[in-house]
């Protein structure tokens, strides 16, 4: 026992993920999240543009590379959009994991401090970075214009494909920022995972390329992951309608259905190991 009358070793419990109330949860992870997006441009002449930067270099890098040298997009219909598209999808991606990841950390005086849903920390690196996607979608939609992209009614799925991309973000995030607190080792694990979430899904080539080589290879890598899902449905509902939809390209609703439960599976999961070691994140920082 210690001197407290409390049984030694082990952490005291704190405030929980949830706080037990939903609409304190919710606007503490909007006020966290809007003040988070301020200050990243602060002080800033360009403000946005500094954010619009990075993907759009990236895109421009891959651009000359895919299309004057490798030339891996030149039968695809409206290649460039498609690659912009992907870019722009795998940038929220990478900001929000990565710097969910060390959320919780990084927050850790303000833990120590005040009592609140612990889940809000996460939560606003997943919706500052949505607002990031926002903004960068918009830069999206004029350059597709330009390009010539005609748009259709499956627009509609857009917001249904965000959805789906946050749910599978913020499973990621709820998972690395609860780990991450005890196991250091988590940040440098990501930084792999992500390479190769960026390497396996069709956001630099097409899928058809993979499927010219091996359809059922294509097939699985739809099903496994489900940002490679999300990406191809994006680019049949926001780019080219004849192109494969994820359904298809995944090889059917039974392998698209094992596409949503590993999204699940990720989201439950993170939520439940948040839930479990939130009360005491702030003994063991």
């Amino acid at each position: 026992m210690s001197a407290t009358g409390l049984p030694s070793g082990r952490p005291l419990a704190g405030p929980s993920a949830l706080g037990g109330d939903a609409g304190r949860l919710w606007r503490l992870t909007w006020t966290l999240a809007v003040t988070n997006f301020k200050l990243r441009f602060y002080g800033s002449a360009l403000g946005y543009l500094w954010q619009l930067m990075r993907p759009l270099l990236l895109f421009g890098v891959l651009y000359v590379v895919f299309t004057e040298f490798v030339r891996l997009g030149g039968d695809i219909e409206h290649y460039p959009v498609v690659l912009l598209t992907g870019v722009m999808l795998f940038t929220f991606l990478s900001e929000a994991t990565s710097g969910g990841v060390t959320s919780i950390v990084q927050s850790e005086a303000l833990i120590r401090k005040v009592e609140f849903p612990r889940m809000a920390i996460p939560c606003s690196i997943v919706l500052t970075s949505l607002f990031n996607l926002g903004l960068n979608l918009v830069a999206v939609v004029v350059f597709a214009a330009i390009s010539g992209v005609d748009f259709h009614t499956s627009l509609i799925q857009v917001p249904v494909i965000v959805g789906a991309l946050c749910a599978f973000v913020l499973g990621i995030v709820l998972l690395t920022s609860a780990m991450f607190v005890r196991y250091r080792d988590i940040q440098p694990i990501w930084d792999v995972v992500l390479q190769m979430l960026f390497y396996g899904t069709p956001v630099l080539y097409p899928i058809e390329i993979v499927q010219e080589r091996s359809a059922a290879a294509a097939e699985w890598l739809v099903t496994l992951n489900p940002f490679a899902a999300i990406v191809q449905q994006a680019r049949h509902a926001f780019i080219d309608p004849t192109a494969d939809s994820a359904a298809v390209a995944a090889g059917g609703w039974g392998h698209l259905a094992i596409t949503g439960a590993i999204t699940l599976a990720i989201l439950v999961g993170g939520f439940l190991v948040f839930r479990r070691r939130a009360p005491y994140v702030a003994e063991e920082l």
